[in-house]
C-alpha cells in the first residue's frame, strides 16, 4: 500500500515534533507500506521570511519572494530525512526541482501542471521514505513558483493522484472537520464523514482546515482524503464523493474575515459593461466571489462584488484606470459567513432560518450569495464570532445525530 501523509508547519515546529512525525511515518513504513510525506514550513517560519522581505522592500517582487519562501519547506524536509536517519530508517528529502513538480507561471498563485514521478518511484523501490517539499514547484523558466498559502496540501492530494496512492492523510493541529471552528464555536462538533462539495465549500469560504485546490484535485482524481491530527491517534474525518451524511440539513458554519467589498456607482447601463469590469479583474488574477448589481436607473447602474483584503486596493486602481463611474467605495471591515450542507437541494426554508438567526442577534446582511448546498452573507466583520454561533445554535449543529 501506498500512504501519502501531509504535515502542516504546526506538526513540524520544533525538535520534538519533528521526532515525532518522523516515529508516526516509521510506524506506517515498518507496517510494510511505501510512504511519501510533504511537509509544510516549520511554525510560523513562512510568516517571518515575510517580515524579513518587508524589512528590505516594501513591495519586494514576486518572484524573489516565491524564491525566499522555497527555503522553509527545504529545512523541513531536510531536518526530516535527518530525524529518520538517526531513527535508523533510510528516507531522501527532495525539493521541486528534484521531484520534478511542474506548474504554470504565475508567482505566488501557481497550479500544478503534472508531475514527474520516477525519481520518488525510484526512491520507494529501494525502501526509502520519501520526504516531499509541499506549497512549491518550478516552472517553465526553471524558477521557484509558489502555491498559494496552505498548498502544501495541494501538493500532497496532486502526489497521490500522480502516484495513484491508496491513501492521502492531511495531519493539522485539529483532529479533523468540525461542523464550525472549535476555537470560535465552543459545541462545535466533530465530523466523521463529509463529501468533496461540501468540503470544498466549506475549505473556500474560510474553513482553514484544507486548501480549497486541494479539495478541487481530489474530487477530480478520486483521491481519498483524511484530516487528522498530528498530535494524538483520534480517527479523523474522511472525505470522499458519497456519505451517509449528505442528507443532512447543515453540515458546518464557515467565517472568512479575509473579504472586502468594492462597491462601483454609476456605471454606464449598458451591455458588455460587467465584461469589462469582471475581465479587467481576472487578467490580473483578482478572484472575485459575490457579485450583485442593482436594478438600471436613469441610463446607469451599480455593481457591487468581493474579493481578499489583501486584492481590494488593486480591484480599485484597475476599475479607476478602466471604466466610468461615478463613485467606488471599499470596505475592509466585512466577513463572508456561510452555511453549507448536501441536504439544502431538497430541504426549502433553509436560508430562512439562517437569516432569523442573525435578526435574532440584530446583525444587518450586507450581501447574500447562494448556490445548491451553499448560503453566504456578508457582513460587519465585528459581528462575527456572534454571527457563527447564533447560526450553529439555530441549526443544533453541536448535537449528535
Amino acid at each position: 500500500m501506498l500512504v501519502v501523509k501531509k504535515f502542516g508547519g504546526t506538526s513540524v515546529a520544533n525538535k520534538e515534533r519533528i521526532y515525532n512525525v518522523a516515529n508516526r511515518c516509521i510506524e506506517e513504513y515498518k507496517a510494510g507500506n511505501d510512504v511519501v510525506v510533504v511537509l509544510s514550513a516549520m511554525g510560523k517560519y513562512t510568516d517571518e521570511l515575510i517580515d524579513m522581505a518587508k524589512d528590505i522592500n516594501d513591495h519586494p517582487p514576486k518572484r524573489e519572494m516565491d524564491m525566499l519562501f522555497t527555503i522553509g519547506e527545504q529545512m523541513s524536509v531536510a531536518l526530516m530525512s535527518m530525524a529518520m536517519n538517526k531513527l535508523g530508517v533510510p528516507s531522501v528529502s527532495l525539493n521541486a526541482f528534484q521531484v520534478a513538480m511542474h506548474t504554470t507561471s504565475v508567482y505566488g498563485n501557481a497550479r500544478i501542471k503534472r508531475i514527474d514521478s520516477e525519481r520518488i518511484r525510484n526512491e520507494l523501490e529501494q525502501r526509502k521514505i520519501v520526504i516531499v517539499t509541499g506549497f512549491q514547484g518550478v516552472n517553465k523558466y526553471d524558477d521557484y513558483t509558489t502555491l498559494g498559502r496552505g498548498g502544501s496540501d495541494t501538493t500532497a492530494v496532486a502526489l497521490a493522484a500522480a502516484l495513484h496512492a491508496d491513501k492521502c492523510e492531511i495531519y493539522t493541529d485539529v483532529d479533523g472537520v468540525y461542523t464550525a471552528d472549535p476555537r470560535v464555536v465552543p459545541t462545535a462538533r466533530k465530523l466523521k464523514v463529509i463529501t468533496y462539495d461540501e468540503m470544498l465549500e466549506l475549505a473556500t469560504l474560510g474553513a482553514g482546515v484544507l486548501h480549497n485546490r486541494s479539495v478541487e484535485l481530489a474530487k477530480k482524481y478520486n483521491v481519498q482524503l483524511v484530516v487528522r491530527s498530528s498530535l494524538n491517534t483520534h480517527e479523523g474525518t474522511i472525505i470522499k464523493e458519497d456519505t451517509k451524511m449528505e442528507k443532512m440539513l447543515v453540515s458546518g458554519v464557515a467565517a472568512d474575515p479575509d473579504a472586502a467589498r468594492v462597491a462601483v456607482i454609476g456605471l454606464k447601463d449598458e451591455p458588455g459593461v460587467a465584461f469589462k469590469l469582471f475581465n479587467a479583474l481576472a487578467k490580473k488574477n483578482i478572484n472575485v466571489d459575490m457579485i450583485l448589481q442593482s436594478v438600471g436607473r436613469h441610463g446607469t447602474k451599480d455593481i457591487s462584488f468581493t474579493c481578499s483584503d489583501e486584492d481590494a486596493d488593486l480591484a480599485k486602481d484597475v476599475i479607476e484606470e478602466l471604466m466610468e463611474f461615478e463613485s467606488i467605495d471599499v470596505d475592509k471591515k466585512v466577513a463572508k459567513v456561510s452555511i453549507v450542507g448536501a441536504g439544502m437541494q431538497s430541504n426549502a426554508g433553509v436560508a430562512a432560518k439562517m437569516f432569523e438567526a442573525l435578526f435574532d442577534e440584530n446583525i444587518n446582511i450586507r450581501m447574500i450569495s447562494t448556490s445548491e448546498i451553499r448560503v453566504t452573507v456578508l457582513i460587519n466583520e465585528k459581528n462575527t464570532e456572534r454571527a457563527v454561533n447564533a447560526i450553529h445554535d439555530k441549526f443544533d449543529l453541536g448535537e449528535d445525530r
